[in-house]
């Protein structure tokens, strides 16, 4: 339901069950370990063996993405897909609920001396994020290191928006809505590093097509037209959980080169081959759950 539909009092008894998963959040933030992974696993199996619709998606675009994987490959990664956002969720409740502090010895940056030099200067940064499963715990995990304000999508639940923005204003500093171009811009100007994550399909009127994993995909022109409005360089950002499930590493790649060019699907190009190499690395974690493809150009038939 839209958030106007939603009772005004939080106490009422249809905020039960968000009160509940809440609640729950961060129980799970303060499990030991190894029983947050089991438990994160479980989940994904649970979703991948009864959510037949999100299983569509992710096998259909995990099949546009990887054309060269065999059948039994494709069903591996599926399963491994799910299980990794499983952990996800428990991974965000983590850095929703906890001090990032904890996990300090969990984590390898790499690359820092590029946003160093960049605050050095007294510069702001738009900050290319890329929608993983570790995304919010990646936050968590970068404010140990340097400060960053984030864009996001407002949740339509709105006590679960403000325990989202919250948890989030603590990890970033400032929470911008996705709508609010001018916050973006008036921060970065400030001398501000602002989180932005460019991977998602914004319909056709925000988006020019430009290339993903070899297929026409829509991607927002936003990242081109921010980078030119404050004139801040554009900071590539990878993030991902090792393969032992128990470290993360960080990196920061040097800033895109003269960017923007101008050309808004070359531009978008660019963006789109940042992030589909950092997919490339461990494209488990990405969230293949979402319609990356939903947008198709005129006349070609959807893909879902």
């Amino acid at each position: 339901m839209s958030r106007k539909d939603y009772p005004s009092s939080f106490a009422h008894p249809r905020f039960w069950p968000t009160w509940l998963a809440i609640g729950a959040m961060y129980v799970a933030a303060w499990l030991p370990w190894r029983l947050k992974l089991w438990t994160g696993k479980g989940l994904g199996l649970l979703v991948w063996r009864l959510v037949p619709r999100r299983r569509h998606i992710v096998e259909t675009n995990l099949r546009l993405c990887f054309p060269e994987l065999d059948d039994e490959q494709h069903r591996r990664l599926v399963r491994e897909t799910f299980i990794a956002n499983g952990i996800g969720v428990l991974e965000t409740a983590t850095g929703w609920c906890r001090d990032p502090e904890h996990l300090r010895h969990r984590v390898t940056f790499k690359g820092q001396e590029h946003m160093a030099r960049v605050r050095a200067e007294g510069r702001g940064a738009l900050i290319i994020g890329v929608h993983f499963s570790t995304l919010d715990l990646g936050g968590a995990l970068h404010s140990l290191f340097f400060p960053a304000d984030a864009v996001y999508r407002p949740h339509n639940n709105p006590l679960f928006e403000r325990f989202m923005t919250r948890a989030r204003n603590r990890i970033f500093g400032t929470a911008i809505d996705r709508r609010d171009l001018r916050g973006v811009v008036r921060r970065i100007k400030a001398g501000h590093a602002v989180w932005y994550s460019p991977d998602q399909d914004f319909g056709r009127d925000a988006s020019v097509f430009a290339p993903f994993f070899g297929i026409d995909a829509a991607t927002i022109k936003l990242t081109a037209k921010i980078a030119r409005m404050t004139g801040a360089p554009v900071m590539p950002l990878m993030f991902h959980r090792n393969p032992d499930d128990r470290t993360y590493t960080l990196e920061y790649l040097p800033p895109l080169e003269d960017f923007p060019s101008g050309d808004e699907v070359a531009d978008a190009a660019r963006v789109n081959a940042f992030i589909e190499g950092a997919i490339r690395k461990h494209p488990e974690q990405y969230l293949w759950l979402h319609r990356r493809f939903k947008t198709r150009p005129a006349g070609e038939p959807g893909f879902y």
